[in-house]
């Protein structure tokens, strides 16, 4: 049975991949941004962006080089 620490539901596991998403929030050279598809509104098209999950950010790389 699924749990909500394995389940991957969003805002219940931290380590929870969304779409949009490049890599788990905290990992080294990731950083938060606003979702490009729905522009940090977390809608698209009266409903939930099926890119941020709703929650209008994603992590992505910065930088590098």
């Amino acid at each position: 049975m699924a749990t909500p620490e394995t389940d991957g539901t969003p805002g219940r596991n931290p380590n929870h991949l969304k779409p949009g998403d490049e890599a788990a929030p905290g990992t080294p050279g990731t950083g938060e941004d606003l979702c490009p598809v729905c522009g940090g509104s977390g809608k698209k098209n009266g409903a939930d962006c099926p890119e941020c999950e709703g929650t209008g950010r994603i992590t992505q790389g910065i930088g590098g080089g």
